[in-house]
């Protein structure tokens, strides 16, 4: 038992790091829709340059698509039955943890904010740490009718000074919003 609770910081540590690295994902689709028509794609070009991110990224983004689009039996194609097209938002996430607990503790005589007297003493200020959350949206338009059919999201924290694992983020983004494509009948 006692290795048990010498080891539970570190597995609550894992779960909680493996936890803020996950994409959360969300897909909405036409119901009307017969998704075992659609055989070919091309990415709409138009909606593309509208994204606000690199052009660097964009790339990473539609080769990612690509390869997914491509697993799952489609081909690329100068007349699709598919367009593809993705934008993107990004948040910054402000976590503010308070350290109001330091040395003084409480008790008569140490310093708080109040001044000298009860409450806690001696505070360790607050700390402060930002986060980028970006979210990457693909969404699947119908050739012919020119009408959304399908469009996935993917939401999670971004990685910006590393470029593999920044392109690996990148992947896991498509890869996870992909996953609900085409919606099951």
């Amino acid at each position: 038992m006692k290795k048990l609770l010498k080891f539970t910081p570190i597995l609550v540590f894992a779960i909680l790091l493996s936890s803020c690295s996950s994409v959360r994902v969300a897909a909405d689709y036409d119901r009307e829709a017969n998704f075992d028509q659609y055989k070919t794609f091309a990415f709409f070009k138009p909606g593309i340059d509208k994204a606000e991110i690199s052009d660097i990224d964009k790339r990473r983004i539609l080769r990612a698509i690509e390869a997914e689009l491509m697993a799952k039996g489609m081909t690329k194609s100068e007349n699709p039955d598919m367009l593809v097209s993705i934008f993107t938002k990004s948040n910054q996430r402000v976590n503010i943890y308070n350290n109001a607990w330091g040395a003084g503790a409480w008790g008569w005589g140490g310093f708080n904010r109040w001044g000298w007297g009860w409450g806690p003493g001696f505070g360790g200020g607050n700390q402060v740490s930002t986060k980028t959350e970006g979210m990457l949206f693909i969404d699947l338009i119908d050739t012919n009718k020119k009408e959304l059919i399908w469009q996935g999201s993917g939401t999670g924290y971004l990685v910006t000074r590393n470029v593999e694992k920044k392109e690996a983020r990148i992947k896991e983004f498509v890869s996870k919003t992909m996953e609900q494509f085409p919606p099951a009948k």
